[in-house]
């Protein structure tokens, strides 16, 4: 079950009394301050940043290594979770072409192609030895996919796959991963791709979920950025940030809301609450099939 959920509901506070409401409000702000000044002096050094940014791709790939085909559980929720990828053909007859930026190992794009006959797949990862593993797996044909390594944020899309050809693209837990200075790079690169009238469906990290709140102050790239004792990073999305990203790149908005999650660990006991950002993103205009 999923709700909208919105950070500032934790940190709204309301006050009876004029005079006491003024003192706190001058103590909050300078309370506010004192944290900002402190949160300042515990963000990773900059040389620190300079470095995990160069090395990003060895971790991911690093990463790989480590863990194989086996970290990630395939993601058989995508189709009930974005019905949208069965309402991209134009018509329903139509070849659906997708598009999975970030694909990792295929936890994505090989229960889609399992379940959809009529679908076509481009499979891009930052990470060389995450692609290998894509066509390395059983299901992987020439026929329904194409994967190829691509940096986002440098690479053209379109060496890869032609221009204003591709119905969907899915984001899922990818552009966290990205520098926060380089998300619209990202973005306006996947809409080179992208259909008039195409769809970007995105899911990832938002603010103030678990995962955020176990990082130490030490761990602290930037505002709502962080590094894992690996070298990979993450960023957690408000819903202002998200909209405002992809608006500059031209998309429209048709959904973007918190969903609220709960992982159950039996063995040890704990639940532990998720909170993700779920959203929808037009290309404006509308296409038609020569």
């Amino acid at each position: 079950m999923s709700e909208t959920f919105s950070p500032d509901d934790e940190v709204r506070v309301d006050n009876d009394g004029v005079g006491q409401s003024v003192v706190l409000e001058r103590s909050t702000r300078q309370e506010n301050k004192l944290t900002l000044v402190a949160a300042q002096h515990t963000l990773v050094p900059a040389f620190k940043q300079m470095k995990l940014e160069e090395e990003a791709q060895k971790n991911w790939d690093l990463f790989y290594k480590r863990n194989s085909t086996h970290f990630f559980k395939d993601r058989h929720w995508t189709g009930r979770e974005f019905e949208e990828l069965k309402a991209c053909r134009e018509p329903e007859s139509q070849r659906l072409v997708l598009l999975e930026a970030g694909c990792g190992v295929g936890n994505c794009i090989f229960p889609l192609l399992e379940d959809e006959g009529n679908i076509f797949v481009y499979a891009c990862d930052f990470s060389p030895r995450a692609v290998d593993f894509v066509k390395n797996n059983p299901l992987y044909s020439r026929g329904r996919c194409r994967a190829f390594q691509c940096d986002l944020t440098q690479d053209d899309l379109r060496d890869n796959i032609p221009e204003a050809s591709v119905d969907a693209v899915t984001l899922i837990f990818v552009l966290s991963a990205i520098h926060p200075a380089k998300m619209a790079r990202a973005v306006r690169n996947v809409s080179t791709v992208l259909k008039p009238g195409g769809t970007v469906l995105f899911r990832d990290y938002g603010l103030h979920d678990h995962a955020m709140r176990r990082f130490k102050a030490s761990s602290k790239l930037a505002e709502n950025f962080y590094v894992r004792q690996d070298g990979t990073r993450s960023y957690f999305f408000s819903k202002d940030f998200l909209a405002a990203l992809f608006s500059e790149a031209g998309l429209l908005c048709q959904a973007n809301e918190y969903v609220m999650r709960e992982t159950v660990n039996k063995k040890e006991g704990l639940c532990v609450p998720r909170v993700f950002l779920q959203s929808k993103f037009v290309k404006p205009g509308h296409h038609q099939d020569p």
